[in-house]
């Protein structure tokens, strides 16, 4: 069972306020605090986040990433795409790190540098870590300085949404869409395709637009055609 995120059309990308969070209201409220220009209560201690794929990790990332670039800040970003990392900035106000169970020798070299960098500024002012991966800190198959640095601080279990919480996902996704979608429809997404939101979210954008072309109501033999016509 693997799902997250309310992700309202693709071409937002995602957002803090477009994760569902079901069992995870803690740690989606500990990223808002840390995000919010308004709060005094900023700390410099790292924030670890693991679980399965899909399970929303990188989507609370990109959201934290997304709305410290909207407030004018500078964001360090590393993910296991990152052939050649870039150097440590001291402009930067946050490190991100996501896919950190992938990452090879030198990307593990970059993420040591980055932490220490952080949270041991020549300005004496400490920069956030946000990192994620698919693993607790502990079973992490990463070089020991930086597998107990990544565990140091506040780690979250980031728990799939259960069937419920996964149908309420969809059905909210949909209305914001202005589409019909009936419980036979659903239930053909939710047997025929990936149980990962993720993909659903993105079949259910494409399914909006094929709708809105051909001008026909969301249906199970519109869907059906959809496919074909792909």
């Amino acid at each position: 069972m693997q799902q997250i995120a309310l992700d309202i059309g693709l071409s937002t990308g995602p957002t803090l306020a477009s994760f569902w969070p079901g069992p995870n209201t803690a740690v989606l409220e500990h990223l808002r605090l840390w995000t919010d220009a308004r709060s005094d209560t900023r700390s410099p201690v790292p924030t670890y986040l693991w679980g399965e794929s899909a399970c929303g990790k990188t989507h609370l990332l990109r959201g934290v990433c997304e709305a410290l670039l909207a407030q004018g800040a500078s964001v360090g970003w590393l993910d296991a795409g990152t052939a050649i990392p870039a150097s440590y900035d001291e402009r930067w106000t946050a490190v991100l790190m996501d896919d950190v169970h992938l990452y090879d020798s030198v990307q593990q070299h970059a993420a040591f540098n980055w932490f220490v960098n952080a949270l041991s500024p020549r300005d004496g002012h400490a920069r956030w870590v946000l990192a994620a991966g698919a693993l607790p800190p502990a079973d992490l198959k990463l070089r020991e300085d930086l597998r107990t640095r990544l565990g140091w601080g506040h780690v979250f279990h980031i728990e799939p949404l259960d069937e419920p919480e996964r149908r309420s996902v969809l059905r909210q996704a949909a209305d914001a869409r202005g589409i019909f979608l009936g419980d036979d429809v659903m239930d053909y997404m939710l047997k025929r395709f990936s149980r990962d939101l993720g993909s659903l979210m993105q079949l259910l954008d494409h399914l909006d637009g094929y709708a809105l072309r051909t001008q026909r109501a969301v249906t199970i033999p519109l869907l059906k055609a959809m496919l074909a016509s792909e």
